[in-house]
Order: C-alpha cells, then structure tokens, then sequence
C-alpha cells in the first residue's frame, strides 16, 4: 500500500507472556525458555503477576529535563526525502533571488518528488559520494545537533505564500507575460502551502541544505511564472492558482573601465557587453542569450551563473538529527502540556481517545508532507543522574522491606545487566544505557525510530504509568531485508548517511515494510508490563499519551554469537564500538571458574574462534616482515586511544603502530592502512602472547568438561550400566556436586533429581507403612493392587533401598489375612464378633484388602438390625420420627437380605403409621374449628399404642391438659360466693382463646365479658363528654387531689396531652384493692373527705390571687392562669363558682343567660335576674357532663343483671348514695321555715314582675325545632323572648333566627340599668348552710334540682353580678356572630347542591356538628351527647331539663320512676321547687351491698 494512506492496517500482535510466580523468580531463565518462541518476532511482551507492582521511585520534585523536538513528518524516510527534494529545489531558487511556491491539485500539495520519479529526472544527481563522511559515535546517539544553517528555514520559508503578481507585474516582465495560461482548462490550486496550526512549534534555525548537482531546464510550460521580488521579504498567502518563482534582476554595472574585460564563458566573446552578466559568486561574464535558457533582458538584483548554482546545490546535507528544546520540565509540567495537547488535538479527554485512533493519526502525519506536527520527548535520561524508576539500594537513603524487596529483584533493570547469568557484569565500566537503565518521559505521538541494540544486545523496556506505549517489531532474521528495503526506497538517505539507522532518527511505514516482505509485529505495552527485543531485532514505535518508562540492556550467553558478528558489522561501517569484544571475552576466560557453566561453554567456543583468527593475523604480520613487539595493557587505556584508525574498532588482543607515527594505530585487519612508512620502523602492540591465550583456553575448557565427566558418573548410575545400583547417598553426592559447581539444569540433572525425590518419597512411604504396622494404628491405606505397584516401584529404581525387605514382609501379611477373609465369608452366616476381629485386624494391616469390604458390610447389617430390634423393643424407650427415617436411610445402604428387607418393611409401615397420626395432631392443632376435649382424648388414646415420639400428638396431649385447668379455673370462679371481676373473666377469655380445644365455657364467658363491656361504654357515654380526657372511673370517684391547684391543673394538662391515664392513683388503690368491694367504699368515703377540704382549701387560695377585672391586679406568682396556659386579665374573664380560680370566657364552655328552658307556656320575666343562667364552673371542676339521678339509678338497675363485678359499677353505687344523702339534706334544708318564707317572697316578686304590663315586649317565641343547628348548640329549649320580630312570625332560617338571637341579647342589654338587688334579704345564718350545701352540691357529678333552686336562692341574696352578665353577654354575642356566619356559608353550599341535583337533605346539621365551639357551653354539649345516649340505651329517656321554682311540671313523674321512689320530710310546701327522690340501692349480691 502507499505510505501515507489513511487506511494503516495494524500489524499482528507479537507474542504476550505470562509466567507464574515460580516461573517469575529467575529473569534470564524465563527469558531463555521464551525465547525459541519470542525471537520470531523479534519482540515480545511480558505481563508480570498481578501482585508485583514496584513502588515508583523518582523523586518528583527534584526530576527536571530537557525533552527534543520532533517534528513528525520529518522522522519517517521517504517523507524525509521528499523534503529534502523540495529543500533543493527551493535553494536552487533561492540562490538565484527567487522563491519557491508548490502548486495545489485536486486541493492537495503537488508532490514534486514522485513527479520527478515518474518522469525518470534526477536534476541534482551528484557523480561524487561524500567521501569524507564521519559517522557519529555511539555513545552520543541522537544527539547530533543540527546546523545553524539547516534546511528548517527553508521548508518554513517555503511553507509562507507570496503576494501574486499583478498585471501590471505581467506587463513589465516579459518573462511572467510568456508563462501567464490561457484559456479553458484545470489550473494548478494555491500553491502556499500551510501548516496546520497542531503543533507545538519551536523557532526554527535557519540554514543552506544543498543537493548534490542542479540542472535547469527549460521544461516549466506555462506552470512557472517569475516575477521581480526581493528574497528576504516575507511572503503572503494568494488564492490564485499558480506557481511561482520570483527572481531579482541584477542591476547592469555602468564603469566603463571594466567592460573590456568580460568575456562570455560560453563563447569566449567580449562583444555586446550591454548583454553580459557577472556572475555574483564567481565574477564571470555569460551573454544572457548565451545561457540555457536564454534570458530577454539583464536581471535585476544578485545573479549567479549554472556553475556557482551547481557547486552549491552539490554541497552535502548534513547529518540529520533531533535537536534539544529550549525549555526545561518538571513531570507535573510536562504532564500537563502533553494532557493538554492531546485533548486539544482529539478534543476530547486523553483518556478517552482509542488507541487504534492514535496508531492511525500517527502514521497519517507522519507520512504528511503538509501537516507539520511537533512534539516533545524526554528520551535518553540518564537514572545515575536523575534516579531510576524502581528503588537503589544505593545507601543514599533508607527502603522500607517492600522496597528492599523490588531493589534486589532479578527484573529491577539496575539488577538485571549485573545478575550472574549476565555477561555485562563482567565490564566494570558503567555504560549509560546499557548496564545503567535510561529513563523516558513520553507524550502523544512522540516516537522512537526504527534501530537495533548497540552490539546487538538484548534490551528490556519497563512502562511505569501513564499512557501505552506502541511497540513495532521485525525479527532478526529480516533484519538485513529491512535495512535492504529501506536503503532501496530511500537512497539518498544512505548515500550521504551509510549509518542512518544506527542514529535512531529514521521511520518507515509498517504497511510499507510488509508490503516489501518484512515480517512485522506490534504490541501495546500498558503500565506494568515489560516489553524484551532479542538481538539484532528491528524495533520502533510511539507514545499514545503521557507516561514514564525505563529500559537497559544485557546480554546472556547465547548472545556471544551475535556479539561477535555485531563487531564485524560495524567494522565493515566504520562504525565506533562501545566496548571490546575481545576484552570481554578475554575477561570471562581469565576466572572461569566464576562463570555459569552454559556461559563457561559459550565463552570457550567464543575464545576458540578468537585465538584462531588472532593466529591467522599474527601470521600474516610476520609475512610482511614486523618482527618488532611489545606488551600492551590495552584495558587501560581510553577507548579513543586505542581505535583502529581506518574501522574505528577498539583493540585489544593486538594493534599495529609505528613509531614514526604514534598518533594512530590500526587492528591487524588494517595493516596496510597505517601510513606510508616503512615496515620496519612498525611494531605489534599485544596483550597476550600466543602461548597464553591457550593457556587461558584449557582452563574454560576444563570448566565446559566439567560437566561431561560429571554427566557421565549420573548417566552410569541412574541407568546401571556396570549392574550396581547406588546408595541413596551417592546419588545425593552426585546432586549435591552438580549445585556446588553450578552445572545448568540440564535434563541429566533433571533426572537425578527427579530419581532422588522418587526414592526419598519410596523410603518415606515404606518407613510409615513399617511404623503405622509397629503401633498398631492404620496409617496411610493403599490398596493390596498399589502396595504390589510400589514393591515394583522400589525394585525399578536405580538405587538400593534395605526397605524393600520390609515391604516384602507386609505384602506377605497381607495375603494370609486375604486367605482368612475369605474362608470366614465363605461360612456365613459367621460369629459377628469373628467379623469384628477379622477386621480390626484388616484394618491394622494399612492395606485395604476386597474382602475386607465385604466383611465391612456384613458388620454394618448387623449392627443395623440389632439398632432396629432395640429401637422397636417395647420397652424400649420411643424413637422419634427422625430417628425411624434414619434407621430407612442406613437400611438403604447395607449389604441386602432377607432379614434387611423385613426390617426395612416393618419400619416403613410403622412410619407411615406415624406420620398419619402427627397429620391429624397437626391438623387439630392448627384448624379454625376446634374440636372438644372429647374428641382430642380419643385420637390422643388411640396414637399412644404406636411406639414412636410423636411431637403434635405431645403437644396436643398438653393442650388438652391445659383446656381441663382452664375449665376449672372457670368452674371456681363461677360456683364461689361471689360474682368475678372483669379482669379475671378476660384474663381467662383470652388463655381460652389460644387454646387449640372447643370451650363451651368460653362462649359464655365471653358473651358475659361483652356485655361488661356494653355497660361500662353506656356508662362512659352517660358521664364523660365528648373527648374528655377522664376515664370512667375518675369521674365517678371523688377528686382526692382537689386542694391542690397545681396538682390539679398539671394533672387535668397531663390528661389533656395523654401523659396520664393511671385510673387506680386517684383513691390509692391498687387492682387487687379495686377487687375488695370494701375497700372501694372506704376509699370513696375517704376521698369525699379530702376532696371537700381540698376544695375549702383551694378556694381561699384562689380568692386571695388579684382579680383580672380590677385595672390595680399585676402579676405575681400568685396569679391565675388560664386552662390555655396565659394569665387572664381584663374584660372577658371569669371566676368559676366552686374553686374561684379566673379563666378566659374564650377559652371554656360558658353558661347562656336565658338559655334555662321553662316547661310552662308561660314565659319568665327579663327583669327576674336571679333566674338567669350565670353560673360557671370551669373544667377542672367539672369533669363530666352530670347526668340526672334517674339516668343513673337506670344504668344501676342494668348493672344489678350483670354477673360480672366492675369497679365503675362499684363506683358508680358509692357516688349515687352520696348524691342521694345531699339531696336528703338539702331537702330538709329547704323545708325549713326561713328559707320556705324567702321563697315565698322571691315567688311573688317574680309573679309582680310578670304581671307588670310592658307594651314594648315582643311576641313570646316558639321553641326552635330538633333539627335547627343553633338549637343543637344547647342541651334546653330556646327562651321564648316576646315582641322581637313583627307579625309574631316564627323563626324558620337560620339567618332569621340569628337575627332574633342577636335582637334579645340587645334586648337584654337595654334591660341591665334596670337591674336592682338583692332581691332578697339573706340572713347569715341561712345563707351558711345554704353555701356549704351548694359547694357539696357542686362537687357532685350529678344533676339535682335541688342544687338549682339553692343557687337560684342564692343568687336573688346578693346584688346582680353586673361585670359576669356583660361578661357573658359579649361571649354570646361573639358566638352567635360566629354561628351567623357559618349559617350563611351553609345555605350557600346547601342551594349550591340543590341546583347540581344533589340530595335534598339539609346539610346544615351535618355542617355544624362536627363545628361546634368550645364557647357553645357545657350545657349544648350534654344535650347533644345525652340525644346520642337516648339511641344507644334502647328509649331511656335524654336527661329532663332543671325546671325552676314554681314550674307544674316539677310535680310530674320522670321516667316512669315514680312508684319506686318513697317521700321523705315535708314534701307539700316545696312541691313548686322540685320533686324530693329517695332512691334506694339497686339489689345486688351480699358481697356488692353499700
């Protein structure tokens, strides 16, 4: 394929190892086996284990050095050539004062080159070779730097476009004007040619580069243009299509005193001198039409003539060569800059860009002759200088134990020159790069070029981070035909630099080489990996990023071969050496006994051939007659001291001087090269005399046959050849002699050692099978085939072992016990204990004989069968079901018969058996449908006739024994003399429940359980409110803590917050105390106590806390605080009647001023405001909705039908005693004469203020129906004020009826003035017993009516409390304002569902239940509870409203209760008041009686 083509074809991948560890622990006898293999290729790869990662060594921060520069279309060769050829042609102009430009075809450069080629023209051919060449010395490879007159300037100057000629240009230059094309036709592109802007550019030097000759033709057509242009000056880019070479006219000289001294070189003429031209380099004269081609007119400016051009253009180029950047990196700099260049190249991140892209993108620039890429390399760093990469033990600092560990490894490149099996240790020079490793610091596209070793020798490369590394390899065998193909390509570059690829500056195409036949191969060396060229093997390649990598040199011995004819080769070069051969050579052979016996081998071939051939050279130095010699120590001298002068070959052995001459010497191969002198003043300069040299030849052979004779002595003893075998010890004498001399590990070696294993391991086995047979303890088993094998073994084995009569022995055991064996199975059925015997004693033998193992098996079967007797042995103790299959999985496995066979059927019968049964223990167990005890009993007696442990049925059979306690438990608590209390009856429920056996007691246990439960939630609907956080309990027994207002409030908050729930603290009982119905009679008569001297307590208390009303109170620690946590001050305060502590009305239930209903058609005064509903108790006192007394003696009466005893029901009893002993003694207070009179006066007061005619009163109100939401927010009828709404229609809106509220709370505003009192004078000695009966009164959680006509008493006693009035009446009025809003908003969604066609419900009652305010007072609230009650206790009744003083309807029957209540005191002169109630205790057994 052509190079340069954008499809490269990756080479095939060389070969990759991978060794083991084993395999890893010796570097040059891993690579000696490899290398059949790996030096087909020229190159191989090796991957190290994955756990050896040497620590990097460099010491970052002090690491700094100057990388080259590589321009990459001026590395690979035949791009090189191209180069120089339009270098030549450009300074063929150039000279001439013009300047080059390169037309464009197709939009790519012209290539001028091929152009050439195809027109088979060599312009610049140069009949002379530069024979003067002088090769470059190795040591200072790649470091040749370019002249300061390089061709640099030139390709940059050429690579800048001029400004195109005008026409005006045209018109004047007749020249331009001939060239200009006409017409149709493909013209040549722009002919500037521009480097893309991808580089990292460096100024460029400039400098003259010639070709050897140059011809000019007069070919150009109309492709040429010349145009008048100054040389120096820059040159711009035109699109114009055309090529152009400027040229300066030379100004015509005017002294006349010179003129008649031209004459024409050409015609030898000095005839019309106004056309003669002096030549600027040489000052001859040439007519212009004299010239090839003739020139029209004199040119302008310098001129030179075909001679001058010529001499110029023939000058040699100079060697070709990277030159050194100018600024200095560390790797953190040089990291970066290449990072950044290759992302900016592919643009995008580095460590996304595909190697494959990179390999491609390579070659393409480098086969560019447009595209001028630069890059940078670090290459050929030296590590004594700068560090190596792995670490030194070089005490210049302390290695931790894994760095000593990497420093003293074999593939450390500082160890691997200097290992034993190396022959570079043998030079004690430290040559850079070849015993000392050189260090790499690469960046993408930075390259390596195509070279061999110096003297061949092997290298090994070590790649420690970064980037890969593309390696390109040609094996050694092709390496002739790779020189051949690149010389043949590339001529020119071999003619002025025979040694090009030996300067390591010279690339070529891999698709190229193979095109050609060259064999090549690649390989990405990643980080870790090592990367080995064998001798002579071509190599190059690139970097693809940023990366570090080291390598050196070494050399084993089958490289001394290669050494040897590297030498020749570069002699035939004139090429320097970077050590003697001979020196080496010489050097092993002077203490043979150091080296590696293969190396010992190889250095006395290497130094047969070299004493030959120094003979053969002496001899011809006598021949031509120099006699004259003397001793020379030529190690000790430079190397430039001692180079032949004609092939530059280091000498040793011998050289030829001349005293006349003592500046040069030559080798003996260039005796005739010296000098002119004569012969006899010309002497030798030697080393060693020839006698020595054989002397040192016999010691490396005595070393190289050392191992023959020591070969031989094995090979007679391993195959007994004389028919002796030898002792153990001799062959370990044999091996330990192959060790101490360090004979290689050759397959005789192998041998031995393989022998002495086999027979050490023989002796080690025959030694147990004697010890194990001694104790009496089996040791190892073999079998009687292998024991029989290992005797033959032992006997086969060239060596005499006294264990084989041991052996002998035991095989001899063996086959009597196989004889008894025998006979005892042939007379079954045998003695187990004979059995048993035989085979311990089998057993002891350590050999396993056949009929052991039958004896084996017919010693399981009968213990089998004795297991399986004792197992179903009646009295034996139950097996369980695990236990039964066991014995089934064992029987599967002995030895067959019938005695087995039965066992094994009886067993699988029983087990069925067993398992049927544990499925229906299972299945009782575990069913929804219990089964009775019963039933349970008989499957129970039926399974205990099977002789297995069964588990369900175990389980059942404790079931069942724990339903017969649990139906006794019940049997005790129902037939003992009392009722049981719930908790037990749960208790025992729920232990029933869990129980897997059908309970008939359990049915009625829980239907008495459930309907305990029935009352205490009638009970608790009955007395708590809506969300109260009391329990039942709580508020039937008396607050103890009462006196205690913090105690009392914190309690009431932690209630609130859910906090505190304990129900039994409260009287100091525990639960068995709440069992005794004495205790809890006690304790409720103890509580009733200290709950009224807490409340006496409480109440001075809080009358001595300031009054919020008044504007003097302040804050002190002594101040009420509100239930909502604030203090309450100002208007909109309230005192409660019982504890006189101060709440805000807005944040408690607060009593309604007429809300008190009258059962009577007849309508109470506004003016009697003794009679207004003003009483307030706040939540803390009470704590339930305080049914009426017939309610409770209802749920007494359901509670007597209840066999169960609860400690509400208990409570519930003591509470009611009380409350009917405070309405005793109220009655009888109320009888009494005094207050009879004040009764009777308040009576006919109100009657006088009824009578009274008031005209503007408003017609008397209906009671607002059921359904009406404002009516719901009170538990008694509407008032009926009069005169309100004109026409006396009734109320059927809510927004009507708010507007009538809102007109009797004005009503009852305008009406406050008017209010005078007392009403009554109250003596202090009635008022007394009046008050402490109203605070017992108060205390109780029961409604009474006697409570109500106390107050009422009371309060006509004093005057009107003028500040609670309004107090209450701006809260109602707030309410009702509320209320009217939330009326609106309901008719508004009730209209809004009526037009959708939703249901015609009114939804203002479902709206405003759930939106009741806590303001809406405790009356509203127990109403609407008390209507809820009515439904749940089948038609009760709801709790009847207070009727007040005078009312007909005190005298009717409530509930139908009537003939079970007995009169008692003077009944007639209160009948107007209230009914008096004597309520006796509902029947309940002896235990419960109060």
């Amino acid at each position: 394929m052509e190079p340069g083509s954008d499809d490269f074809l990756p080479p095939p991948e060389c070969p990759v190892f991978e060794p083991s560890w084993a395999e890893f622990r010796d570097p040059l006898g891993y690579i000696a086996k490899i290398r059949p293999i790996a030096e087909k290729s020229g190159i191989c790869k090796i991957r190290p284990p994955a756990d050896w990662q040497p620590p990097f060594a460099v010491e970052v921060d002090n690491f700094r050095f100057t990388p080259r520069i590589q321009r990459l279309n001026e590395l690979e060769a035949q791009t090189r050539v191209k180069l120089n050829y339009l270098d030549q042609i450009a300074k063929f102009w150039e000279i001439q004062g013009s300047s080059l430009k390169i037309p464009n075809v197709e939009r790519r450069i012209l290539d001028l080159y091929s152009l050439s080629k195809q027109c088979n023209t060599r312009p610049f051919d140069n009949e002379e070779k530069d024979k003067e060449y002088k090769p470059h010395s190795i040591p200072l490879r790649q470091s040749v730097q370019p002249s300061k007159f390089n061709s640099y300037g030139r390709r940059a100057k050429r690579l800048q476009p001029d400004p195109e000629p005008t026409e005006e240009d045209i018109e004047k230059n007749p020249e331009l004007k001939k060239l200009q094309i006409y017409g149709a036709g493909p013209k040549m592109m722009g002919l500037g040619l521009m480097a893309k802007d991808k580089t990292l550019r460096k100024k460029d030097k400039e400098g003259p580069e010639c070709p050897p000759t140059v011809v000019v033709k007069e070919e150009s057509g109309g492709d040429v243009k010349v145009e008048s242009t100054s040389p120096k000056e820059e040159l711009s880019h035109s699109p114009e299509p055309c090529t152009k070479m400027t040229m300066r006219l030379r100004r015509n000289h005017s002294n006349a005193q010179f003129i008649e001294s031209y004459v024409c070189r050409m015609c030898s003429r000095g005839d019309e001198d106004d056309k003669l031209l002096l030549c600027d380099g040489c000052d001859d004269n040439y007519h212009i039409f004299c010239l090839l081609p003739p020139l029209p007119e004199i040119p302008k400016g310098v001129w030179r003539c075909p001679k001058c051009v010529m001499a110029e253009c023939k000058r040699p180029p100079e060697a070709f060569g990277f030159e050194q950047a100018t600024r200095e990196y560390t790797l953190q700099s040089f990291g970066e800059m290449a990072d950044s260049f290759k992302a900016d190249y592919f643009n995008m991140p580095v460590h996304m860009v595909p190697t494959e892209l990179v390999e491609k993108e390579f070659w393409r620039l480098v086969n560019s002759i447009e595209e001028d890429v630069t890059v940078e390399y670090g290459a050929d760093i030296h590590s004594k200088e700068f560090g190596s990469g792995f670490p030194v033990s070089d005490n210049k600092r302390h290695l931790t134990p894994e760095e000593e560990e990497y420093a003293t490894s074999g593939w450390n490149l500082n160890v691997m020159p200097v290992l034993e099996q190396s022959v570079l240790c043998h030079i004690n020079a430290d040559i850079s790069g070849m015993k000392v490793p050189w260090l790499y610091v690469g960046m993408v596209f930075s390259a390596f070029c195509w070279h061999i070793e110096d003297h061949w020798s092997y290298s090994i490369n070590y790649l420690h981070w970064g980037e890969p590394k593309t390696w390109y390899g040609v094996p050694s065998l092709a390496a002739e035909h790779l020189e051949e193909v690149m010389k043949k390509l590339t001529p020119e570059l071999f003619d002025s630099q025979p040694d090009l690829l030996h300067q390591l500056v010279t690339l070529m195409n891999p698709n190229t080489l193979m095109s050609h036949g060259v064999p090549v191969v690649r390989t990405n060396q990643c980080a870790g990996e090592f990367v080995i060229t064998f001798p002579r093997a071509y190599h190059s390649g690139f970097n693809q990023g940023y990366n570090f990598a080291e390598a050196v040199n070494f050399c084993t011995a089958d490289w001394l071969p290669a050494g040897r004819q590297c030498i020749e080769h570069y002699r035939r070069l004139r090429r320097y050496c970077v050590f003697s051969h001979e020196e080496l050579i010489c050097k092993m052979a002077a203490c043979p006994e150091k080296l590696d016996l293969n190396l010992a081998a190889a250095v006395h071939k290497e130094m047969f051939i070299m004493v030959q051939e120094e003979r053969r050279l002496r001899k011809a130095l006598l021949e031509k007659g120099i006699t004259e010699a003397e001793r020379e120590a030529f190690e000790l001298l430079p190397d430039d001291e001692r180079q032949c002068i004609k092939c530059k070959t280091t000498c040793f052995l011998s050289a030829l001087a001349c005293y006349d001459c003592p500046d040069g010497l030559v080798c003996l191969s260039h005796i005739n090269d010296l000098c002119k002198c004569s012969s006899s003043r010309q002497y030798l300069r030697y080393r060693y005399t020839l006698d020595e040299l054989p002397a040192m030849l016999h010691k490396l052979k005595v070393r190289a046959e050392s191992f023959d004779t020591w070969a031989n002595k094995v090979r007679v003893a391993l195959e007994v050849e004389d028919g002796r075998k030898r002792s153990l010890e001799e062959l370990r004498a044999l091996e330990s002699e192959a060790r101490e001399r360090r004979f290689p590990n050759s397959e005789l070696l192998q041998r031995l050692k393989n022998c002495l294993s086999e027979a050490e391991a023989c002796v080690s086995r025959a030694l147990g099978l004697v010890s194990g047979q001694e104790a009496g303890v089996a040791g190892l088993q073999m079998t009687l085939a292998e024991l029989r094998a290992f005797l033959d073994q032992m006997n086969n084995l060239p060596c005499a072992m006294h264990q084989i009569g041991d052996v002998k022995g035991i095989l001899e055991q063996v086959e009597g016990y196989q004889a008894e064996a025998r006979e005892a199975l042939a007379s079954l059925p045998s003695s187990p204990g004979l059995l048993q015997s035989l085979l311990e004693r089998g057993q002891q033998l350590g050999v396993e004989v056949p009929e052991a193992q039958q004896l084996q098996r017919q010693v399981e079967q009968a213990r089998w069968l004795d297991e399986v007797k004792r197992t179903l042995a009646p009295a034996a103790r139950r097996g369980t079901l695990a236990v039964m299959r066991g014995l089934l999985v064992a029987g599967a496995s002995v030895a067959p018969s019938p005695a087995v066979d039965k066992a094994r059927a009886e067993l699988q019968e029983l087990l069925t058996i067993a398992e049927r049964w544990e499925e229906k223990a299972h299945l009782c167990l575990e069913a929804r449908q219990k089964h009775p005890p019963a039933t349970l009993e008989a499957i129970i007696h039926e399974a205990e006739n099977i002789p297995v442990h069964l588990p369900n049925i175990q389980a059942l059979k404790e079931a069942l024994a724990k339903a017969r306690a649990w139906i006794a438990d019940v049997d005790e608590i129902q037939n003992g003399d009392h009722y049981p209390c719930l908790d037990d009856l749960e208790g025992l429920v729920a232990v029933g429940r869990d129980l897997p056996v059908g309970l008939e007691e359990l049915r009625q246990l829980e239907l008495q359980v459930l309907t305990a439960h029935s009352w205490r939630e009638k009970a608790s609907k009955t007395f708590l409110k809506k969300n109260s956080c009391y329990t039942l309990l709580e508020v039937l027994c008396p607050c103890a803590d009462a006196g205690s207002d913090s105690i009392k409030r914190s309690r009431w908050m932690e209630k609130e917050l859910g906090l505190y729930k304990s129900d039994t603290e409260l009287l100091g009982l525990s639960a068995q105390d709440l069992r005794d119905p004495g205790s809890v009679i006690v304790a409720f008569k103890e509580g009733e106590q200290k709950e009224k001297e807490g409340i006496l307590q409480l109440r001075r208390t809080n009358s001595a806390k300031p009054s919020p009303l008044a504007s003097s109170a302040t804050a002190s620690s002594a101040t009420s605080v509100c239930v909502c946590g604030q203090v309450p001050a100002g208007v909109g305060a309230l005192q409660c009647d019982l504890c006189q502590d101060w709440f805000h009305g807005r944040c408690v239930s607060v009593p309604h001023l007429l809300s008190s209903p009258r059962p009577s058609p007849t309508s109470s005064p506004l003016l009697a405001w003794w009679e207004w509903d003003t009483k307030f108790l706040c939540p803390l006192c009470m704590r339930s909705r305080r049914p009426r007394l017939e309610t409770i003696l209802a749920l007494l009466v359901a509670l007597q039908r209840l066999p169960v005893r609860l400690p509400e029901g208990e409570a519930l009893q003591c509470l009611t005693e009380r409350a009917i002993s405070w309405q005793g003694r109220a009655r009888q207070a109320l009888a009494s004469e005094d207050v009879t009179a004040l009764l009777g006066r308040l009576a006919e007061l109100r009657q006088r203020l009824q009578a009274e005619p008031r005209p503007e009163e408003p017609p008397t109100y209906p009671p607002a129906p059921a359904s009406d939401p404002l009516r719901e927010g009170s538990g008694k009828d509407m008032p009926k004020v009069q005169g309100l709404l004109e026409n006396g229609d009734s109320v059927t809106s809510p927004e009507k009826v708010a507007l009538g509220e809102g007109s009797d709370l004005e009503l009852l505003s305008s009406l406050l003035p008017q209010l005078t009192g007392p009403a009554l004078e109250l003596p202090e000695a009635t008022r007394a017993p009046l008050e402490e009966l109203m605070l017992e009164g108060d205390l109780l959680e029961v409604t009474l009516d006697e409570n109500h006509s106390i107050w009422q008493l009371l309060q006509a006693g004093q005057p009107p409390d003028m500040e609670r009035i309004r107090t209450l009446l701006e809260l109602e009025k707030a309410e009702r304002h509320g209320s009217r809003a939330r009326g609106r908003a309901l008719e508004r969604r009730r209209r809004r569902k009526v037009d959708r066609g939703g249901e015609g419900d009114d939804p203002a009652r479902e709206e405003l239940e759930p939106k009741r305010v806590r303001s809406s007072g405790p009356e509203a609230e127990e109403a609407q509870e008390e209507e809820e009650l009515e439904e749940e206790t089948g038609g009760e009744g709801p709790p009847q409203t207070l009727p007040t003083t005078g009312s007909p309807s005190t005298q009717e029957n409530q509930n139908g209760l009537e003939p079970a209540l007995a009169t008692s005191g003077p009944s007639a002169p209160f009948s107007t008041l209230s009914p008096q109630l004597h309520v006796p205790c509902p029947q309940q057994p002896p235990q419960q009686q109060l």
